[in-house]
């Protein structure tokens, strides 16, 4: 079982990646975070998972462990596959997918290209226990807000500022550093667009 790669980035075409190690260069697919890890940097370390079907051996890479743990966790999830888990970490990072789990934001989860409201349902099912019991590396990933802690506006708030044109990670983030939880949701949206 390959589990990590540090080689020499020949090519970059998102998704997918060819890693030279030791003169033999590997095609892996990688959701978007980590290409934004990446940045310009040539020499390049990746987590690996490797599917293996019928007619493809495929493997996947992670900038980070928790990535691969996360992906790992998503694809034991009935009806997830290789991709349809990829899709979801390129389009919510961990702390995101970790929180719309958490608070059972299905609208959230369904905007990933791929997941409709049933699936994101299940994923929410499937998901919740284990992700509460999971082990992370990275303490910034460990800290899951659940809906006792925050404010219930920020659902709507998030998706007014999706709406306006903002990717979910960009709103998440831009609402993320506000603390105040009694906040009305167009409060929210002014306070985050100053953090824009």
């Amino acid at each position: 079982m390959i589990g990590k790669l540090i080689g020499i980035i020949l090519e970059n075409n998102p998704p997918e990646i060819l890693l030279e190690v030791g003169g033999v260069g590997y095609e892996i697919l990688c959701p978007m975070s980590s290409f934004y890890a990446i940045g310009d940097e040539k020499q390049l370390s990746l987590y690996i998972h490797l599917s293996i079907k019928e007619d493809a051996h495929t493997l996947y890479g992670f900038i980070s462990k928790d990535e691969k743990t996360l992906f790992r966790e998503l694809i034991r999830v009935n009806g997830i596959g290789p991709k349809v888990a990829l899709a979801i970490l390129s389009h919510l990072d961990i702390i995101s997918l970790m929180n719309a789990v958490a608070n059972e934001d299905d609208v959230l989860l369904s905007k990933t290209p791929g997941i409709g409201k049933k699936t994101a349902q299940k994923l929410i099912v499937e998901l919740k226990d284990r992700l509460e019991k999971l082990e992370l590396n990275s303490q910034n990933h460990r800290n899951i807000n659940t809906n006792s802690n925050i404010n219930p506006n920020i659902k709507q708030a998030s998706a007014a500022l999706q709406a306006l044109g903002f990717k979910a990670k960009e709103s998440e983030r831009m609402l993320s550093v506000i603390k105040d939880n009694s906040l009305s949701t167009e409060t929210l949206i002014r306070k985050a667009l100053q953090n824009k």
